[in-house]
């Protein structure tokens, strides 16, 4: 397999997720008992100039047999969802994406998935050093579950302060169908990076996890992935 060369810029964010005993009731609860003992991460980074909008943004992430488990909090403002079927340009609105290589390698190829506020997603698997990209298919879109705060179009963006959750399952064995790796155990390490974004609203910003070195804003770079180390 061809890989990256990360070198010094190799990066140190670390998270560890927790197994927890599933299914999960996806309901965009961030208080719910199964997430109260999981430590949320932050984007604490951005892209381009620093945005006079800086959303605080957070997210946990968990796993059992048959899927991760990603819920967000997002403290926001100016929030608007206009892409209103799968696979549209979701990143225009008010959106979180989380881009992942499910087994740890420095590798080339990776899945982006990101989801507006109201629960409509772009989700895509790809190699970095080619233009053409797999969508993940509608029957396999339709295996995951997904809640989500706000309605699912906010075609008047909202300019006041507004705090919005998203909470998704990924089933691995969707994941299966474009790329091969081991189901995670303890141990398990993954590569990804978090993500947020509001490429089309009043007041545009692209926040980052793990700290990406780039001079204009680009989320398609896995030499700047973190690390999901599973518990």
């Amino acid at each position: 397999m061809a890989v990256l060369n990360l070198g010094a810029q190799d990066p140190a964010k670390t998270y560890v997720v927790r197994r927890i005993d599933g299914p999960v009731v996806l309901d965009a609860d961030w208080q719910k008992p199964v997430w109260q003992n999981i430590e949320s991460l932050t984007l604490e980074y951005h892209m381009g100039d620093k945005p006079d909008h800086f959303p605080e943004v957070t997210a946990k992430v968990a796993y059992d047999d048959q899927n991760i488990y990603l819920i967000w909090q997002v403290k926001d403002q100016y929030v608007k969802a206009v892409a209103s079927e799968h696979q549209g340009p979701v990143f225009r609105d008010s959106c979180v994406e989380f881009f992942f290589i499910p087994d740890g390698l420095e590798g080339l190829e990776y899945f982006n998935l990101e989801m507006n506020c109201g629960g409509t997603m772009l989700f895509h698997h790809q190699d970095y050093n080619k233009p053409e990209r797999v969508n993940i298919t509608a029957e396999d879109i339709a295996k995951m579950r997904v809640a989500h705060s706000m309605p699912r179009l906010v075609p008047q963006e909202i300019e006041e302060k507004t705090t919005w959750y998203l909470e998704y399952s990924i089933p691995f064995e969707i994941l299966k169908n474009y790329y091969q790796f081991e189901i995670p155990g303890s141990g398990a390490v993954w590569r990804a990076n978090f993500y947020k974004c509001a490429d089309h609203t009043s007041h545009p910003h692209w926040l980052t996890w793990s700290q990406v070195n780039n001079p204009k804003p680009k989320f398609h770079l896995p030499q700047f992935f973190g690390k999901l180390v599973f518990e």
